[in-house]
């Protein structure tokens, strides 16, 4: 298997290991063919990783031993039909024992991936999945605020109760519910 480790300097040492990985992932990718496969096969299994509960479960769990994890994880792409550098780079993050930051390492990859578009790359998350018709109204949105086109990483928390979570860049938008409710409760103690 390839070398994935590579040199990146950031604060928090997950947001390290994810930019050191996904950094990995996109030099491998030849040329603009390459990229447009590895981003399929990511997104595919983000997508899965998004739907299922259990392997989000998985992912986070440290009870496993490497060799579980490589095992399960083999099982899993092979059910997704996801070969080649995508299939090896998660192999590798979970016999090194990275799976848990696999979401973080997809983040990092697209993020990536819209810099080398000249789009900005837009965090966003919701309590229920976005329409097309959201997406697109969005991103619009977006486009106009930042005056250049935006790539869109969706994911979903239901915790939030509503509302969504618009991270791009350093910058971040949180207009859910749960945040306005904590909020309120936090006023309601210094009040009382």
């Amino acid at each position: 298997m390839e070398n994935w480790e590579q040199v990146a300097d950031k604060n928090s040492p997950v947001s390290g290991l994810a930019e050191r990985y996904a950094t990995a992932l996109f030099e491998l990718a030849e040329d603009e063919k390459g990229l447009a496969e590895l981003e399929a096969d990511v997104d595919r299994f983000a997508t899965m990783h998004d739907q299922s509960d259990d392997l989000q479960s998985f992912i986070r769990s440290p009870v496993h031993s490497a060799e579980e994890q490589v095992r399960a994880i083999a099982g899993v792409l092979d059910k997704a039909e996801i070969k080649g550098l995508v299939a090896n780079f998660l192999k590798v993050a979970a016999a090194n024992r990275r799976l848990f930051a696999v979401p973080d390492m997809i983040t990092a990859f697209r993020r990536m991936l819209a810099e080398h578009r000249g789009e900005a790359a837009a965090e966003v998350t919701s309590a229920e999945p976005l329409s097309e018709a959201h997406l697109a109204a969005l991103k619009d949105a977006l486009k106009q605020a930042l005056g250049k086109d935006v790539a869109i990483d969706a994911r979903v928390d239901p915790s939030l109760i509503g509302g969504l979570i618009v991270k791009v860049g350093s910058r971040m938008i949180d207009s859910s519910l749960k945040t306005k409710l904590n909020s309120l409760k936090l006023a309601m103690k210094e009040v009382g």
